[in-house]
């Protein structure tokens, strides 16, 4: 437990490197080979983080402007991720959360219910997140860690079931994405795309990223898409030509440098994958290809997730004002929408106008929910000694209080041990479900094995 905490304590640009030499290590890579792969995934990871810092940093002062500029007066208080990791921390169920999760994870793998290896424990905080909101509710311990395991195994199929999507609209082999904020969405943006499919004439519209680099041309190219796209947020920011530009500078400088970050990443990852495939595929066989699951940062370089998530700045300041109902004041979380976007932009294959109407409505979903969730999240974070902003008695936060699969499993819980026996019995359906696919998949694998 002590050694757990401790890495997680050292962040995950010095984490990732340690567990994956190790990891290579364990799959059979020689020592040197293990080493630098683990250190490629680590600079990649800071790469990412650095250019994710650089949007963030540019992208904050823009959002707040264009919220100050809306003349916004809502009352719950956006707050951010870190607010809500606060919470998942700050509580018993924080501390318990991580060794529970791998037991979860080891369990799957056993019984071929994933095949998923998450070593993205960082962001287990997800899962911290809703065990710590049900046990304000409930102060029950048991129910708490029950739900946060729940909260897991679902997004542990998830991750499983849009790895195909992954691999084949981001260009990921062997990668899944059990990433929770990322993964909540999932469900809708299934959901919406199959009512599109439907729709007589709007199933006609498609605005695929690679045809519409060939009709706009030069337009077309991330650098400049992004430059154009940084310059209109600085005109609607009411920036000075200085500002609007640099903020036109930044934007193209993130489009084209997040792909190349990425690429680092998957440079190093690789060795490790093709180990995990060929040593572990025997310990746990019937699975019929295992994956390593990565945070969604390992996916912001899709053009289409950031050139969405960056229209949707604008778009979720003008929900947050028309949507009846919403009392949620988007500013924080703004710079951050692009990790909702990284598994709606595959399964919307890479389609600007079907991502667009997705992000449209889980942002709406999650402003409602953020102001649903504001009075426990609130009481929760006070409890987890985080400091609320002067003048504001409601915070909340999208990332990962305005997500659709923490607010549903909360309010389960509010059933209390009703609540368990339903978790129970979706998470085992789930798992029986994957499992039967995972079986299947095998099943196809062997088959091609024998053709060729």
């Amino acid at each position: 437990m002590f050694i757990i905490n401790y890495l997680v304590d050292l962040g995950a640009q010095v984490m990732m490197p340690i567990i994956f030499t190790l990891f290579g290590l364990i799959v059979g890579l020689k020592l040197g080979k293990a080493i630098k792969s683990g250190l490629m995934i680590g600079i990649g990871f800071i790469g990412l983080n650095i250019v994710i810092t650089l949007l963030t940093d540019n992208l904050g002062p823009a959002a707040e402007q264009m919220v100050k500029n809306a003349g916004l007066h809502l009352t719950v208080i956006d707050v951010g991720w870190p607010a809500a990791s606060a919470i998942a921390f700050g509580s018993a169920v924080g501390v318990l959360v991580i060794p529970v999760g791998i037991l979860v994870n080891i369990l799957m793998l056993a019984t071929k219910t994933t095949k998923t290896i998450n070593v993205d424990i960082w962001n287990y905080w997800h899962f911290a997140f809703t065990g710590s909101i049900v046990y304000m509710l409930t102060q029950d311990l048991l129910v708490s860690l029950l739900m946060a395991a729940f909260n897991m195994i679902v997004i542990m199929v998830i991750a499983d079931r849009t790895a195909p999507l992954v691999e084949k609209e981001l260009g990921l082999p062997g990668i899944s994405i059990p990433h929770a904020f990322t993964g909540s969405f999932v469900p809708i943006a299934f959901a919406i795309n199959w009512l599109l499919d439907r729709i007589p004439g709007v199933n006609k519209i498609s605005l695929d990223y690679k045809k519409f680099q060939k009709k706009v041309g030069i337009f077309g190219d991330p650098a400049i898409l992004g430059m154009v796209i940084g310059v209109i947020l600085g005109v609607i920011a009411r920036y000075d030509v200085k500002g609007i530009l640099n903020l036109g500078v930044v934007v193209a400088a993130v489009l084209v440098l997040m792909p190349k970050m990425a690429a680092i990443l998957m440079e190093g990852l690789m060795p490790v994958s093709e180990a995990v495939q060929s040593k572990l595929q025997a310990k746990f066989e019937g699975n019929s290809k295992l994956l390593i699951g990565l945070d969604s940062a390992i996916g912001v370089g899709s053009p289409v997730t950031l050139t969405i998530s960056l229209l949707m700045i604008p778009l979720t300041i003008l929900l947050a004002f028309i949507l009846p109902g919403n009392e949620f004041l988007p500013i924080a979380s703004l710079s951050g929408l692009t990790f909702m976007f990284v598994l709606i932009t595959p399964i919307c294959r890479n389609d600007f106008f079907r991502t667009l109407v997705v992000g449209a409505v889980v942002v709406a979903s999650a402003l409602l929910i953020g102001t649903s969730i504001a009075p426990i999240f609130t009481k929760a974070a006070v409890n987890a000694n985080f400091v609320l902003p002067s003048n504001s008695s409601l915070i909340s936060s999208i990332d990962y209080g305005g997500s659709f699969l923490p607010y549903l499993i909360v309010k389960i819980a509010e059933l209390k041990w009703v609540g368990v026996a339903i978790g129970a019995v979706t998470s085992a359906a789930l798992m029986i479900w994957n499992r039967t696919l995972i079986m299947k998949e095998a099943v196809v694998a062997t088959s091609d094995l024998q053709v060729d």
